[in-house]
């Protein structure tokens, strides 16, 4: 008795949520491109979750990213930022440490938080930062931090001496990119609760630095597709001219 106590609950929540799911889907046709503006619209239409749920971008590029020209990798500062806290971490010594605890970086430290990472399997964090001069060191950590998308690279900004400046961007909402096998492109671009200006805004930043990205050796139709959806919410396809080519 006592497992099917647990488990009912579960199911009933599960049942409701997929149903109500159907019926929010159907405010969204899925053969339709929406201009930008409308897209917002429908992504906070559709937000189902009792929290403040995360609007997510994605693109599909024509990219063959088995070569290296073609693959794209960054980190871009929204205008309104994502909405997200981020608890940083800063590799450094000397001067860089100081700066990177100025600049109100959760932690900082050099070799010693290298080995709490490696012996406790510490990761307290979202981001680190590292020097340069730090690298060597954290390359010995390159298994346990690439996979889980960790490392610092100079291409996203997180290899720096000017460490102050690197924490002050992820604070004021600095997401990183990078394409995936099959030439995909997510990040978060805010929260639901932004005002939709705010949001059409981090958009268009985003899919204007993606556009300035294209890779010279690429011919034809360069965007494929272009979407954006709440964390718990349908996909909203929307039309790549609503934006300046």
């Amino acid at each position: 008795m006592g497992g099917k106590v647990r488990t009912l609950p579960h199911k009933e929540v599960i049942m409701k949520r997929g149903k109500k799911y159907t019926e929010i889907a159907k405010k969204v046709d899925k053969n339709h491109l929406y201009t930008k503006e409308e897209a917002i619209k429908l992504v906070k239409q559709t937000a189902i979750a009792k929290f403040d749920e995360s609007v997510e971008l994605a693109l599909n590029l024509n990219l063959d990213t088995k070569k290296a020209d073609q693959q794209l990798r960054g980190a871009i500062v929204l205008p309104h930022g994502t909405g997200k806290t981020k608890k940083i971490l800063v590799i450094a010594k000397g001067e860089a440490a100081k700066m990177a605890k100025d600049a109100n970086a959760d932690y900082v430290g050099d070799t010693d938080m290298l080995e709490k990472i490696e012996k406790e399997q510490w990761f307290d964090f979202d981001v680190m930062i590292a020097t340069p001069d730090m690298m060597p060191a954290l390359g010995k950590l390159g298994k346990i931090l690439g996979p889980k998308g960790l490392m610092p690279n100079p291409k996203t900004g997180t290899v720096t001496l000017d460490t102050a400046k690197a924490v002050a961007d992820v604070k004021k909402g600095r997401v990183e990119y990078r394409t995936d096998s099959y030439g995909n492109i997510h990040v978060i671009i805010g929260k639901v609760s932004f005002e939709d200006s705010k949001l059409i805004e981090n958009l268009e930043a985003f899919v204007s630095l993606i556009i300035k990205s294209r890779p010279a050796v690429v011919k034809g139709k360069y965007i494929k597709n272009i979407s954006v959806s709440s964390t718990m919410g349908p996909g909203i396809k929307i039309d790549v001219n609503s934006f300046e080519i």
